[in-house]
């Protein structure tokens, strides 16, 4: 496997001055090409603002991010949004689904914004909704379907057009146990068919569900269970 993420030495500060507060405090990570990771912390750690520095939402104040090999540092906003385009499907808490839309409207939106056809984007969307069980629900709005399926929808839109790391925001957090196990079996087999998938989570028994955790607090990794399989064990 080859590294897909490389973060070097990341510092992520606001205020700064008297009163900084140090969100990332020289973070080194790095994540190769079809890992499944879990990254977990309580409100606050930093998880979140390293999610927004992994998914190209945001840029550090010092340090550096390799993305597939391209510095994505210092990048402007519309660069940014092209690496977010081609690199990363997000799956958020919320959904973030357009209310007034139809599933498979709401997976064709970001396709429209990349340029696809009408007729291959039709094609794509209609293979993601399948690929997450809602192919007969295409045609339903947001408010005629169960949170769990409004979830399905925002991942068949994350996976559409097949970017490399799929990034999942608190992906069940507003789910119950039920949906919550549907959405992490897609996250499974997405990552069985070769996706990069990183999660974001405070929930404990989700981040086991992935094959490395790394624990994030105050602005810091502490733990990192790639580190523990590498590690002789004493006898």
């Amino acid at each position: 496997m080859s590294a897909l993420v490389d973060i070097r030495d990341i510092c992520k500060i606001y205020n700064p001055g008297e009163n900084e507060v140090r969100a990332l405090d020289h973070v080194n990570l790095t994540i190769n090409e079809n890992e499944f990771v879990a990254i977990i912390g309580q409100s606050g750690s930093g998880k979140s603002t390293l999610m927004n520095m992994l998914g190209c939402l945001d840029v550090p104040t010092s340090g550096t991010y390799l993305l597939h090999d391209q510095d994505v540092s210092h990048l402007s906003d519309d660069e940014l949004s092209d690496i977010r385009n081609k690199e990363i499907g997000f799956i958020f808490q919320g959904f973030n689904l357009i209310q007034n839309l139809t599933a498979i409207e709401n997976v064709e939106l970001p396709l429209i914004y990349r340029g696809v056809s009408k007729k291959e984007r039709t094609k794509l969307s209609e293979t993601a909704l399948e690929r997450v069980g809602l192919e007969n629900r295409k045609t339903h709005k947001p408010s005629e379907m169960s949170g769990g399926q409004q979830q399905r929808v925002a991942i068949a839109r994350a996976i559409a057009q097949a970017p490399p790391v799929i990034l999942a925001d608190e992906p069940t957090g507003n789910l119950d146990s039920a949906s919550s196990k549907e959405i992490m079996d897609i996250l499974k087999g997405l990552h069985a068919e070769g996706r990069t998938i990183i999660l974001i989570t405070h929930d404990n028994d989700i981040a086991e569900q992935a094959k490395r955790v790394i624990k994030i607090k105050d602005g810091e990794i502490v733990h990192d269970s790639a580190a523990d399989k590498s590690e002789p064990k004493c006898s």
